[in-house]
């Protein structure tokens, strides 16, 4: 019998967000393009008396350990999915930020939904993992799979999406989160109720990606939420021109933020950034990664 599973799961960026209207649902039509990065949550799943969840790393104390936590609504529902009691414990070292526009938590419940089904040879088909992860939320699905992808509908949909070659990236990050459902709902207001338009992931940026063309990419870069985020914290705007200044070859809010997401030439481009932006004193924390990366996948077994 296995006695842990371990599940490593990459953190993400929207190179491109579009947003539609709020439709009568409250949800919104999405067309965007994630990237999963090299920044790294491990969920590591073994035996207990009951579920709970603890935390590791640098933001262990800000993690959920009851079911608001998405981690323990995807071990529920792969306990029954399989006819197991949920008597797991669920750990999560934890790197990716916290409310950060990255999908930290989305990336958490992917690596269980994993970790589970490994733990209990349940030898769930991957279409249904997909559905049970679309459940949880709509970054969830992406997450199990990672690399580079087209997100339509809620984001949820999703379409492999030609890439060549490895982008470098630097995220400068806060400790204070922002909400995503206030981040939408400011957009809406300050869109109005006349705005209609579809969105769409443009053509050249497809292209850009295909031919690994980073300086192209860089220049189409584009977040429909940036503009709320960046209104609710003025700051990031700030942070988004420094980043330019010092040499990024593009700039933007990551999802709902209030992380900001650096397109950068090569790893020397990115080290130059980093320093840059901690010597500006206007970030908590700048990490240098790259992506696309793989999703979630199981690292270690014990039995």
């Amino acid at each position: 019998m296995t006695k842990s599973v371990t599940v490593r799961v990459p953190g993400k960026v929207n190179v491109y967000l579009g947003v539609g209207p709020r439709e009568f649902s409250g949800y919104h039509e999405l067309a965007t393009i994630f990237q999963a990065v090299g920044i790294y949550d491990e969920v590591t799943v073994s035996a207990a008396d009951s579920l709970t969840i603890s935390g590791l790393g640098a933001f262990a104390d800000r993690i959920p350990t009851d079911e608001t936590n998405l981690a323990w609504k995807a071990a529920e529902l792969v306990a029954r999915a399989c006819g197991e009691d949920p008597n797991i414990h669920i750990q999560i070292d934890k790197s990716i930020p916290i409310a950060a526009g990255m999908a930290g938590g989305s990336a958490d419940a992917a690596a269980t939904l994993v970790a589970c089904d490994t733990y209990w040879n349940a030898g769930i088909p991957r279409d249904q993992l997909d559905a049970m992860a679309a459940t949880l939320g709509s970054d969830v699905p992406f997450m199990l799979h990672g690399g580079c992808a087209l997100g339509v509908g809620r984001g949820d949909v999703l379409s492999p999406v030609m890439i060549r070659g490895s982008f470098h990236w630097v995220f400068a990050t806060f400790d204070e989160g922002l909400s995503t459902a206030q981040i939408y709902e400011k957009t809406d207001e300050m869109r109005g109720l006349e705005f209609e338009a579809e969105p769409e992931v443009p053509t050249e940026l497809l292209s850009a990606l295909a031919r690994g063309d980073a300086p192209a990419l860089g220049r189409l870069l584009h977040n429909d939420l940036q503009l709320a985020a960046t209104t609710s914290r003025p700051q990031l705007g700030r942070v988004l021109e420094q980043g330019i200044d010092y040499g990024a070859l593009g700039a933007i809010v990551s999802g709902s933020g209030p992380t900001c997401a650096f397109l950068v030439r090569d790893e020397s481009s990115a080290i130059d950034l980093v320093v840059a932006l901690k010597a500006s004193g206007l970030v908590d924390d700048v990490l240098r990664t790259h992506g696309p990366v793989h999703g979630a996948r199981v690292i270690s077994t014990s039995r």
